[in-house]
């Protein structure tokens, strides 16, 4: 018995100390230097530096300090514009004389498209800033990014847990019938209902594990998995995690946990991130993917 005991465990260590496949060690090396790239580059998550909520009527922004909107020292012109909201829609007028683009056209005044359903009009104000309205549950605020935000220069890197390829894990599709809607909430306190098209199954820790996924929008071509484990007591982004999947095939589908990721809000308190649906917050540790990394 004590023998077979100590075999037990010999195999145990055996199977954890196996180093991934160097071929599959590439592939998500290559990936997290593709995020953080993605992160700390032109229009990435660490420039976003500002969101305005608007308020009815006229909101002037510039930098100088009585705006509405005050914009960063020495970015833009005191007085640069106003952004009028009006019926639900935001039209900015510039100043005389303040060059503004938006698509690289020369703008004077202009109704403005929002993210929602996008893509946004994006103002580019000077050589550091750029503006455009965001929608969140029928609230409009102006989302400022500066490639010279305080964020991105203090950014020290991502830190990641080990890769382990016992957590890309092929878990059991079972689609609703018809698709369901899951109640998402964010950050804002508001919810969204996403439509989801079923659920995955699989086994994590000795446990049955189940998450149900979302599709962000119409013609989704993934999976978008938003939950939390038992690493974002420390570990990991206390808040929770993202991770994306292809679309089931033959009844399954692959999630490869070493590719999980701290949402934008990690990293800017500017996001307005969903948060895990209460049947995605899993009571078991996955030692997987990104580590939190102290922003916020």
């Amino acid at each position: 018995m004590v023998r077979t005991g100590l075999a037990i465990a010999w195999l145990a260590w055996m199977t954890a100390a196996v180093p991934a496949d160097p071929a599959y060690r590439a592939e998500i090396r290559k990936w997290r230097e593709e995020r953080e790239a993605r992160l700390k580059g032109e229009g990435g998550w660490l420039q976003v530096a500002g969101l305005f909520w608007l308020k009815e009527g006229a909101n002037t922004f510039g930098t100088d300090p009585t705006s509405a909107i005050v914009l960063p020292a020495g970015s833009a012109p005191s007085h640069a514009g106003v952004f009028e909201l009006k019926g639900g829609k935001v039209t900015v007028r510039m100043e005389p004389g303040v060059e503004a683009t938006v698509g690289r056209n020369p703008v004077a005044t202009l109704e403005l498209k929002p993210d929602v359903p996008g893509p946004p009009d994006v103002v580019k104000l000077g050589p550091r800033l750029s503006l455009h309205v965001i929608e969140r549950g029928g609230r409009l605020g102006i989302r400022m990014k500066d490639t010279q935000s305080p964020l991105l220069q203090q950014f020290m890197g991502l830190r990641w847990f080990p890769v382990r390829e016992e957590y890309r894990v092929q878990a059991r599709f079972v689609p609703y019938t018809p698709p369901k809607k899951v109640p998402v909430p964010n950050i804002l306190g508001q919810v969204e209902e996403l439509p989801s098209p079923g659920y995955v199954a699989f086994t994590l820790g000795g446990r049955e594990v189940r998450l149900d996924p979302v599709l962000e929008e119409p013609g989704a071509t993934e999976l978008f998995f938003i939950f939390r484990d038992e690493t974002a007591r420390k570990e990991t982004y206390p808040a929770g995690r993202f991770l994306y999947t292809a679309m089931p095939k033959d009844g399954s589908v692959v999630l490869d946990f070493n590719k999980a990721y701290s949402p934008p809000c990690a990293f800017t308190p500017y996001a307005t991130c969903p948060l895990p649906p209460r049947q995605n917050r899993l009571p078991v540790r996955i030692e997987a993917g990104e580590l939190r990394s102290g922003h916020h």
